[in-house]
């Protein structure tokens, strides 16, 4: 195999560049290794400020929680554990507490389906950016 690469390393290095020019493709037509798709960046700005008033003094402006509610960027909230649909069902119904030990989320009131739904494209924008922490913390 040395002497091979030896011989022809054009041949390495071409599979050395043509790797990386895929994975930088990948990466400029906003693709992540979260596999979350980039989200509407009008509904991400909405989402901001419902986060900002109703989330964040439990989960953290930064979405990494606080000494009141888990981090959404857990691990635990991966869209294939936590569903978007679940954030509304948290909302709209309250959640027990399930995998940390922070105690029951209450039910939010006075958010839309809407507004949750632009709550989940802020969240899922900053996974996607951010990446996803070990479970548990």
């Amino acid at each position: 195999m040395i002497r091979y690469l030896a011989a022809q390393p054009w041949k390495f290095i071409t599979a050395i560049a043509l790797t990386l020019i895929a994975t930088g493709c990948a990466s400029a037509n906003g693709e992540s290794d979260t596999g979350i798709p980039p989200q509407d960046p009008a509904l991400v700005t909405v989402g901001s400020d419902l986060y900002a008033a109703g989330c964040a003094p439990c989960h953290g402006q930064d979405l990494r929680g606080t000494d009141r509610g888990p981090s959404h960027l857990s691990t635990v909230y991966q869209p294939s554990h936590h569903a978007d649909g679940s954030f509304l069902l948290a909302v709209k119904r309250g959640s027990p507490a399930h995998h940390w030990q922070f105690g029951d989320m209450p039910p939010i009131e006075g958010l839309t389906e809407e507004a949750v739904a632009a709550i989940v494209a802020f969240v899922r924008e900053n996974q996607r950016l951010e990446g996803f922490e070990p479970y548990p913390p």
